[in-house]
C-alpha cells in the first residue's frame, strides 16, 4: 500500500484537533521495545530472500503489494459505529471501566495511544524498570554486605500530578477504587513487559549488581557475576526477613524457581563445564554443598569455610592455592567455579548408578484405526523425520552440495521405532540391512524385546533404513485398522527395551486405549460440574500406570505423549498424563485435532522435544543456609520420601520446579541467605554431570527492604504450581477463593505494615507487584480453575502445564501478548537501520474495549497463536497477508496454520513477527490458528483469552480490583470473614512458620 496509515484503525492519518507533535513524541520517546534479529527473518521486496539488510522505503514509497487501492482511501474506509460495540462500549462506560462520560461511544481510537505511561527522564540515566538506582547513586552489589546491605531508592511516582501521591512511599503506585476507575490509569501488564523490553535491548543483565531480575517474557542477556542467572533460578524474594515473623509480615512465600538446563541466548557465555578427576568436584563435609563464589578460604588458603553451614573444610593438595591479605585466592580469576553463578563439574564413577551411555530415543507410534484415517500416522512420521534430519529443504540442500549433513542429534545418540495398535510392533534398523524387519509382540500380559540387536541404531548410520520405514508406515497400516489400541503393554515392553541403559520415549495416541492390561474407560461424562467426581477425573486411579511411572523413573526413562483427540473425545489424561508428570516428561494435546490445520504444529513440537537439550537419571538437591529449610517441591519428578533427593527421569530445557522454603531457626542479618540447587544428570552424549546453581540473596531485619526487592513474576509461578498440586485434592472453588485469599493477605500486609498514610478509597500496590493482581485473576480464569463448563482433560492437561513450565510460559500462559497487525508502523517487523535490531511493536492490552472495527490482531499466549479478524476487515488488508483472492473472510482457508510467502510490506511484517515469536516462547510452536468474526469456532479461545474482560465465570479487571481492594479493607478494619474466631487450627497455624495454612 502507498499510504502506511492504511493499517490504522479507520484509516485516519490524524484526529481533528490532535496535536500533531504528539504523534512524534509517541514515536519517538516510546519506541516498542526491539531484539536481536535472529536468522530466518523475511524482508519484503526482491533482496530479502538473499538475506540483505532492509533499506527502509520513504514512508510514501510503496514495495510489491498484492492489492491497490486509491491513495489516501486506507484499508478502513469510513463506517458506521457497529451496534454491538457501541453498545458494549456503552455499558462499560456506564460501569466505570472507560475514562469518558458513561454511556458514551468511545472515539476512533488514536494511533499514538500507547499502553504504557508517558516517562519523561531527561536528566536521569537509562535505569532498568523498578531499579533502585537514581543520578548520584552509585550502583553497588546487594549482596557480600557484611551486615550492610545496600539501601535503594526508588524513582519518583509516575503521576506526581495527583495530589494523593504526597501520601506515597517511593515505588508505590495509587490506584483510585472509589466511583469510576479509569482504566488508563490501572497498572498494565503490557506497559511493564515493553518498557522492560526497551531497556534490555540495549542493557546486559549484571547477576550482582541489579537485584530485581526483567520480566519473564523479556529477552535479556545475563552477564554471570556469581550469582544464577535468572534464567536458570529465579528467587521470589532477593532480600529476605531474618525471621519467620518477618516473612510473615509480607505474606509472601520464600521460594526458588529452578529450570536448570534453560537455554542460552545469543551472547551469552556457555556454561563452564570442570573436571577435577578422580577425586570429583570440592565439597563441604558435613553438608555436602559444591565449592562455589560464596565459599571463604582461611588459613592461607588451607581451609575454606562452607557458606550454607559455615563449617571449616581441609583444602586437598591439589586443589590448594596461596590467599592475599585480603583472604581471596590469588589464583580465583581463572577458576570458573569461584567466579560464576551456574557451572558444570563431569563427576567420577561414585556418582554413577549405571554406566553413562548416549541418549536413546524411542519412538512410539500409535497405528490405529483412528489414526491412519485422520491422518495421524503421517503426520506423526513427518515429525520424526524432521526431528531427526531436517526439513524437506534442508535434505535438498545437503544432496546437491558437497557438505557433510547436519547432525541435530549429538554424537553418542541411538533411535529406535516401535508401532502400536491391538499388538506390538518392533523394528530391525540395523544398518547392514537392506530395508526394516518387523517383529510383533503379542503377549501383552508379559511384554517383551524380541530383538537383541538391531533396537537401538546410530540415526546417520541407518538413514536410510529409517527413512523408508517412516514413508511406507501410513500405507502399510491403511488395510488393517485395529480400533483399539493397547496402551500400557507397550509401554512395558519400551520400559524393558531402555531399563538397561535409560532414554527417552515419545508416543503418539489418538484414541483412549481401551485395549488389553492397563485399559481406560470412560469416566467423564460431561455433567459433573465443581464435584466430588470432577475431582476423581482429575486423579491417577489405575495401579498399572502408577508402577509403570515409578519403574520409569527408577530406570532413568522420560516420557513425552503427543496426544490428538477425535472430535474433542475423552482421552482420559489424567491417567495417561501421570506417566510423563511423573518421570519429568510432557503432554503435547491436541484437543481437536485436524490434519489440515494442526499437521505443521505437532512436526514442529516433535521435532522440538526431540532437539531441545535432554539430560536423563537424573537427580536433585536443593541446599540453603543454616536457619532456613526445605518444605514442600512442586513439578515433574518423584520423591520417595520428604527430605530425599528428587528422581528424575528426563529433564529438559523447558521444565522448571518450584522449592519452597520455611524457617528452622533465625537468619543473621549481617551474612547473607544463600541457596545452592545440584542437578546430577547424563548428557544426551553420554557424560555424568552436576550442573550446580547458586544463588544468594541478602538478610535484612526490616520487611521494607524485602518488598522492594520482589520478583513478581517467581511469586506468580510459585502460588500457580502450588495451586495446581491441589487440583486432586480441593473443589475448585475452593482452589480460587485460596487465590483470592492469597491476593488480599499479601496487599493487606503491605498496606498494614510497609505503605505510608493514604486515603481510604485507593488501593497501594508496591512497585513490583502493580501487576500480581492481574496474574492472580488470570490464573483465576484459566483453564485449570476457571468455574463452568470445562473437560477434565482440558483441566488435568492445564494443571499439569502450570506444574511444569518456567516463569516465562507461566506468565505468558495467564496474560498473553496482542499485537495489531492493521496498526503496524512502517518500519515495525523489520531490522532498524542503525542497530540492526528487529523492531518489535508494542503490546496492547488484552481487552475487548482495545478491539478497533476492521482491525487484525495477533494473540499469542505460548502455546497456540490466533490471528482474529475482525468482520469488516478490510479486503486490502486482507489480500495484502494472505495473497491475490483473498478479499473476504469467506474467501480464507479456515485451516491455515501459516501465512504464505508474498512480496507484500504487511506480510512480511506478520511472518518477521511470527519468527521472533518462536525465540520468545516455551516448547509449542509457533503456527497460526485463523478465528473470523462470526464464523469460527476458535473466536471463543479469542475471547477467554482477552483476561480483561468479564469472562471465563470471573470478573473484569477493574471489577476484580475493587473486589480485592473491598477485601483489604475490610482485613485492615477486622472485619474480614474468616479471620475470626478460627480457634485452635488458626492458633496453630501461627505457631507453624506463621503463615495461613491455604493449601494445607
Amino acid at each position: 500500500m502507498a499510504d502506511f496509515g492504511a493499517y490504522h484503525a479507520l484509516g485516519k492519518g490524524m484526529t481533528p484537533g490532535e496535536d500533531p507533535r504528539s504523534r512524534v513524541q509517541g514515536g519517538q520517546q516510546f519506541r516498542s521495545p526491539t531484539a536481536a534479529s535472529p536468522s530466518g527473518y523475511q524482508q519484503a521486496g526482491p533482496s530479502f530472500a538473499n538475506g540483505t539488510p532492509l533499506q527502509q522505503p520513504p514512508h510514501g514509497e510503496n514495495l510489491q503489494t498484492g492489492a491497490t487501492s486509491s491513495p489516501g482511501s486506507g484499508y478502513f474506509p469510513p463506517q458506521a459505529m457497529n451496534d454491538g460495540v457501541a453498545g458494549m462500549t456503552a455499558r462499560m462506560g456506564s460501569m466505570g471501566v472507560s475514562g469518558e462520560s458513561g454511556g458514551s461511544v468511545r472515539a476512533p481510537r488514536r494511533k499514538d495511544r500507547h499502553a504504557y505511561h508517558n516517562l519523561a527522564q531527561p536528566t536521569i540515566p537509562p535505569q532498568p524498570p523498578n531499579a533502585p538506582n537514581q543520578t548520584g547513586i552509585q550502583s553497588q552489589p546487594q549482596f557480600l554486605n557484611a551486615g550492610q546491605p545496600h539501601t535503594p531508592q526508588f524513582p519518583q511516582n509516575l503521576h506526581p500530578q495527583d495530589p494523593s501521591s504526597r501520601f506515597q512511599q517511593p515505588g508505590e503506585e495509587a490506584v483510585t477504587t472509589q466511583g469510576k476507575v479509569d482504566p488508563e490509569q490501572i497498572p498494565s501488564i503490557p506497559r511493564a513487559r515493553d518498557v522492560s523490553a526497551q531497556y534490555y535491548l540495549d542493557n546486559v543483565y549484571p547477576t550482582m549488581e541489579r537485584h530485581v531480575p526483567p520480566d519473564a517474557t523479556v529477552p535479556f542477556v545475563a552477564y554471570d557475576q556469581g550469582n544464577s542467572s535468572p534464567k536458570y533460578s529465579r528467587l521470589t524474594l532477593n532480600n529476605v526477613p531474618s525471621s519467620a515473623e518477618g516473612l510473615a509480615s509480607t505474606a509472601l512465600p520464600l521460594g526458588l524457581v529452578l529450570q536448570p538446563l534453560a537455554p542460552l541466548q545469543d551472547g551469552e557465555q556457555p556454561i563452564p563445564v570442570l573436571d577435577f578427576g578422580e577425586p570429583g568436584p570440592p565439597r563441604c563435609r558435613r553438608c555436602r554443598t559444591y565449592i562455589n563464589p560464596f565459599m571463604t578460604f582461611r588459613a592461607g588458603g588451607n581451609k575454606f569455610v562452607c557458606n550454607m553451614c559455615n563449617f571449616p573444610n581441609d583444602v586437598t593438595a591439589e586443589y590448594f592455592s596461596p590467599t592475599d591479605p585480603s583472604g581471596v585466592r590469588v589464583d580465583r580469576v581463572s577458576r570458573p567455579e569461584l567466579m560464576a553463578g551456574t557451572v558444570e563439574f563431569l563427576v567420577p564413577k561414585e556418582y554413577w548408578a549405571k554406566d553413562p551411555v548416549g541418549l536413546r530415543w524411542l519412538f512410539l507410534i500409535d497405528v490405529g484405526q483412528e489414526a491412519v484415517n485422520r491422518g495421524f500416522i503421517e503426520t506423526v512420521c513427518s515429525g520424526v523425520r524432521e526431528a531427526l534430519y531436517g526439513d524437506n529443504s534442508e535434505s535438498d540442500n545437503q544432496v546437491n552440495g558437497d557438505a557433510e549433513p547436519a547432525q541435530r542429534l549429538p554424537a553418542g545418540t541411538k533411535v529406535g521405532i516401535v508401532t502400536f495398535d491391538k499388538e506390538v510392533h518392533f523394528y530391525n534398523l540395523s544398518s547392514r540391512l537392506d530395508k526394516a524387519q518387523m517383529m510383533v509382540m503379542t503377549d501383552l500380559e508379559d511384554p517383551f524385546v524380541p530383538l537383541s540387536e538391531g533396537m537401538f541404531v546410530d540415526p546417520y548410520e541407518s538413514k536410510e533404513i529409517i527413512m523408508s520405514l517412516l514413508d511406507q508406515l501410513p500405507s502399510f497400516f491403511a488395510d488393517i485398522k485395529n480400533p483399539e489400541p493397547a496402551l500400557l503393554p507397550t509401554l512395558n515392553a519400551a520400559l524393558a527395551a531402555l531399563a538397561p541403559t535409560g532414554g527417552k520415549i515419545v508416543c503418539s495416541l489418538s484414541v483412549l486405549p481401551t485395549w488389553g492390561p492397563g485399559r481406560l474407560f470412560k469416566r467423564d461424562t460431561g455433567k459433573t460440574g465443581d464435584t466430588d467426581h470432577e475431582r476423581k477425573l482429575l486423579t491417577t486411579e489405575h495401579p498399572g500406570f502408577k508402577k509403570t511411572a515409578a519403574s520409569m523413573v527408577s530406570a532413568g526413562i522420560g516420557v513425552d505423549f503427543f496426544v490428538a483427540a477425535a472430535a474433542g473425545g475423552y482421552m482420559d489424561l489424567a491417567t495417561i498424563g501421570y506417566i510423563p508428570a511423573l518421570t519429568g516428561g510432557e503432554v503435547y494435546f491436541y484437543s481437536n485435532f485436524h490434519a489440515p490445520r494442526d499437521t505443521q504444529k505437532l512436526a514442529k513440537e516433535i521435532s522440538h522435544s526431540v532437539n531441545r537439550e535432554t539430560g536423563f537419571q537424573a537427580l536433585m538437591k536443593v541446599r540453603c543456609s543454616n536457619g532456613l529449610q526445605v518444605s514442600a517441591y512442586h513439578g515433574n519428578f518423584l520423591q520417595h520420601t520428604f527430605g530425599a533427593d528428587l528422581e528424575i527421569g528426563t529433564i529438559d530445557a523447558d521444565k522448571a520446579l518450584a522449592v519452597l522454603f520455611s524457617y528452622d531457626g533465625k537468619l543473621d542479618a549481617k551474612l547473607d541467605a544463600h541457596f545452592q540447587a545440584a542437578l546430577l544428570y547424563t548428557t544426551a552424549s553420554g557424560q555424568r554431570r552436576v550442573r550446580c546453581l547458586n544463588v544468594v540473596a541478602a538478610v535484612n531485619e526490616r520487611g521494607m527492604e524485602t518488598m522492594k526487592f520482589i520478583d513478581q513474576d517467581a511469586v506468580v509461578s510459585i502460588i500457580a504450581k502450588e495451586a495446581a498440586s491441589k487440583i486432586a485434592e480441593r473443589s475448585l472453588k475452593e482452589i480460587r477463593n485460596n487465590i483470592t485469599e492469597k491476593t488480599i493477605d499479601i496487599l493487606a500486609s503491605y498496606r498494614r505494615n510497609y505503605s505510608g498514610s493514604h486515603p481510604p478509597g485507593q488501593m497501594v500496590l508496591p512497585e513490583n507487584l502493580k501487576e500480581f493482581s492481574m496474574y492472580m485473576l488470570s490464573l483465576i480464569k484459566s483453564r485449570a480453575f476457571k468455574g463452568g463448563a470445562e473437560t477434565s482433560d482440558s483441566r488435568s492437561h492445564a494443571a499439569r502445564l502450570l506444574s511444569s513450565v518456567g516463569v516465562q510460559e507461566t506468565s505468558l500462559y495467564l496474560y498473553p501478548r496482542v499485537y495489531a497487525l492493521h496498526n503496524l508502523d512502517a518500519g515495525d517487523c523489520f531490522a532498524h537501520p542503525d542497530t540492526g535490531h528487529l523492531v518489535v511493536p508494542p503490546t496492547i492490552r488484552a481487552s475487548y474495549s482495545r478491539v478497533d472495527e476492521g482491525g487484525a490482531y495477533l494473540v499469542d499466549n505460548g502455546q497456540t497463536i490466533i490471528l482474529w479478524l475482525h468482520s469488516q476487515v478490510s479486503p486490502n488488508l486482507l489480500e495484502d497477508l494472505f495473497g491475490e483472492g483473498a478479499n473476504s473472510l469467506q474467501s480464507l482457508d479456515p485451516f491455515l496454520s501459516d501465512l504464505p510467502t508474498l512480496q507484500t510490506h504487511l506480510n512480511a511484517q506478520a511472518r518477521n513477527l511470527l519468527q521472533y515469536l518462536s525465540t520468545v516462547r516455551g516448547s509449542k510452536a509457533t503456527t497460526l490458528q485463523i478465528a473470523r468474526q462470526g464464523l469460527d469456532g476458535s473466536e471463543f479461545e479469542f475471547a477467554a483469552r482477552l483476561v480483561e474482560d468479564r469472562n471465563n465465570e470471573a470478573q473484569s479487571y477493574v471489577d476484580w480490583l475493587v473486589h480485592v481492594h473491598r477485601g483489604i479493607q475490610m482485613e485492615l478494619a477486622g472485619q474480614r470473614p474468616g479471620k475470626e474466631g478460627e480457634g485452635e487450627a488458626g492458633i496453630l497455624s501461627g505457631l507453624t512458620n506463621l503463615k495461613t495454612p491455604y493449601w494445607t
